[in-house]
């Protein structure tokens, strides 16, 4: 039986760039995208994204800040953060989270207008390694 605890969990999430954000719409339903966490990872329950403040993901944060981000690693491991995500125009935290290569989705780098920065506190990660899983309470944690 595997039981990895959030170092090793960290560690494996530093080789993964994209995951699913999920969200609730006006509706209340999920609705997904892929989001890059331009490996800007330490992952101690907190997760940061850039998007424009018009996108879906900041709408619908917005209104309801349950969140759930999925990934996929090497060797069959899967890994589900839920959580609550929060928006953050603070251009203090843009320079702390920005790498170069988001220059190709944001040609104005910190300063492109309605830039916004999505703080995911995560709660609770469940992951799943070949036929083990696990959970670790990210409170506990942190």
């Amino acid at each position: 039986m595997t039981n990895l605890k959030l170092k090793d969990l960290s560690q494996a999430m530093r080789k993964i760039d994209i995951c699913m954000m999920a969200t609730h719409d006006a509706n209340g339903a999920l609705e997904s995208r892929p989001m890059s966490n331009n490996k800007d990872v330490e992952y101690d329950g907190d997760s940061y994204f850039f998007a424009l403040e018009d996108s879906s993901a900041v709408r619908h944060l917005k209104k309801n800040p349950q969140i759930c981000l999925s990934y996929e690693g090497e060797d069959h491991l899967y890994i589900s953060i839920t959580g609550e995500g929060y928006t953050n125009q603070d251009k203090k935290k843009f320079k702390e989270h920005w790498v170069p290569d988001l220059d190709k989705w944001f040609e104005d780098g910190i300063d492109t207008p309605g830039l916004t920065l999505i703080h995911v506190n995560g709660e609770k990660l469940h992951y799943w390694k070949g036929t083990d899983d696990g959970e670790v309470r990210l409170k506990d944690n942190i």
